[in-house]
């Protein structure tokens, strides 16, 4: 309890305070003094904004059973999720789109991939890929992003939030791992303000310029459904849609030939 109230900022009168407790109870909670109830767990639990993996480590932590399931994406349990999943990412083409998990692995995209995989290193695209390994490393995209400083320096950022919000030390290790590839400095931007970080990237003889979003699922109850990501790009100007459209009108020229 206390490790996940330090990483979220509070005093012990803060989190109190908004769970309408004590700082005696609370105190007592946190050195084992006093043992909580599930009910208890559950609205600290709010309060601090845990998810439900950490939810269900509080909960275990005190001899309760997790709140949550945690299965495989695979299983078929969870067919229909990834039937939603692939739905989801078909939609957005001819734009690219991809689903990642926790630690940032690739586990559903569409035909827009091509876009990302062009000209990287076969190690960078075994399975599992990190979507953050492919555009970070100097084998990956990072040739053939334009503006890869302010664009890496986004994507760090992210990383480095869930790192220091998780405490979760393969997210920390992938950390460690691409920051190295990445300059600390976030580069110029253009005089002209932007509402949000494009990003601009080279393929083949265009250059593209997409937006990203990121979605996620509602009200998950299970641990692995709240921990997909999915990612869709979007594009930024008109010629960018236009170059996209293109491309997918003679790939699919080409599959019918």
């Amino acid at each position: 309890m206390r490790t996940w109230r330090e990483r979220r900022g509070l005093s012990q009168l803060g989190l109190a305070s908004v769970a309408g407790i004590s700082v005696r109870h609370l105190s007592f909670l946190e050195t084992g003094r006093s043992h909580p109830s599930r009910e208890m767990i559950a609205r600290l639990g709010t309060h601090l904004e845990l998810v439900p993996r950490e939810q269900n480590e509080l909960l275990l932590a005190a001899g309760f059973a997790p709140a949550f399931t945690a299965l495989a994406l695979e299983s078929e349990e969870m067919a229909s999720v990834r039937a939603a999943l692939r739905r989801i990412v078909t939609a957005n083409e001819p734009f690219p789109a991809h689903v990642v998990d926790r630690g940032w692995n690739i586990v559903e995209s569409n035909a827009g991939f091509g876009i990302f995989s062009l000209d990287a290193d076969p190690f960078l695209l075994e399975a599992p890929v990190n979507a953050l390994r492919l555009a970070l490393h100097p084998k990956g995209m990072r040739p053939r992003i334009l503006n890869f400083g302010e664009w890496s320096h986004s994507l760090l950022a992210r990383l480095g939030r869930r790192v220091t919000l998780t405490g979760d030390p393969a997210l920390a290790a992938l950390y460690r791992e691409v920051v190295g590839y990445a300059p600390h400095d976030p580069g110029q931007t253009d005089d002209a303000p932007e509402l949000m970080v494009p990003l601009r990237i080279r393929y083949r003889d265009d250059e593209l310029a997409l937006f990203c979003t990121i979605a996620t699922f509602g009200t998950p109850l299970d641990v692995t459904v709240s921990e997909l990501a999915i990612e869709t790009f979007l594009p930024a100007d008109p010629e960018t849609t236009a170059i996209l459209q293109r491309l997918d009108h003679q790939e699919n020229r080409a599959r019918s030939s």
